[in-house]
């Protein structure tokens, strides 16, 4: 489910990313591709910038093999 953020003072894609994904950077990639010109405000966003927020990728663990 896409959840939205609102911008707080200092905020970075990275920092809104671990704040909503428990410490999570890796979908700082996944947000800018749901934000198209968020890159373009700039390393610290604005205050009030609102962020669409995609799902969290599902994780794959790898798996165990006993007989090759």
């Amino acid at each position: 489910m896409t959840a939205n953020a609102i911008t707080r003072q200092g905020d970075t894609v990275d920092l809104v990313a671990a704040r909503h994904y428990d410490g999570d950077t890796s979908m700082v990639t996944d947000i800018l591709e749901a934000n198209p010109r968020l890159a373009d405000l700039g390393a610290i966003l604005p205050i009030g910038t609102r962020i669409t927020l995609p799902p969290r990728r599902p994780t794959t663990r790898p798996g165990i093999n006993l007989w090759d």
